[in-house]
């Protein structure tokens, strides 16, 4: 039944073979490995874009600031030569900003702006009006209601949605105090 003393090294060796085939293709598997991993690694060096932080800041500095000083003759313009009150002219200044903005979007130069302009671009409300302006521009083949109507939030919902609860949880912690 059991292999005699010979029998027994014979087995043994056959394990001791096996185990050996077993480390050398486990082996050839990590270096495998990490042949690919290096290739993946150079393959994500080449596809990620390179970015100069720098001037990315400037330019968005840039884009806001025109923005700004846009928005500052507009208010100027309707304070001094239209003679409205200083709330009045910046409630303008508003509206024209929102307006050019949604032109543009439409046009579709504001993303050309955004993408040159970065976060100059995209935080003043200018930002905000193209934001709820383009997917309603992108969804209108889908009808008022499927594509206009429910794509139009698809940004601004969670905006005004957490900027509501922001001010009904501030508005009750001022009511408390």
């Amino acid at each position: 039944m059991y292999p005699g003393k010979s029998g027994r090294i014979v087995i043994d060796r056959v394990k001791r073979n096996a185990g050996q085939k077993g480390e050398e293709r486990s082996v050839e598997q990590a270096e495998e490995k990490k042949k690919r991993e290096k290739a993946y690694e150079q393959y994500i060096k080449e596809v990620t874009p390179t970015h100069n932080l720098w001037m990315q800041m400037f330019k968005a500095f840039l884009t806001g600031g025109a923005i700004c000083v846009m928005g500052q003759f507009i208010t100027n313009f309707a304070s001094n030569i239209l003679e409205l009150e200083k709330q009045d002219a910046a409630s303008v200044c508003s509206i024209i900003l929102i307006l050019l903005s949604v032109i543009l979007t439409g046009l579709n130069l504001y993303p050309g702006i955004v993408k040159w302009g970065g976060a100059g671009a995209l935080v003043p409300i200018t930002g905000f009006a193209n934001s709820v302006c383009a997917p309603a521009i992108e969804f209108k083949k889908e009808g008022q209601v499927f594509g206009i109507g429910c794509k139009i939030f698809t940004i601004a919902g969670p905006v005004i949605l957490y900027g509501i609860f922001a001010s009904w949880v501030l508005g009750i912690l001022y009511w408390l105090r």
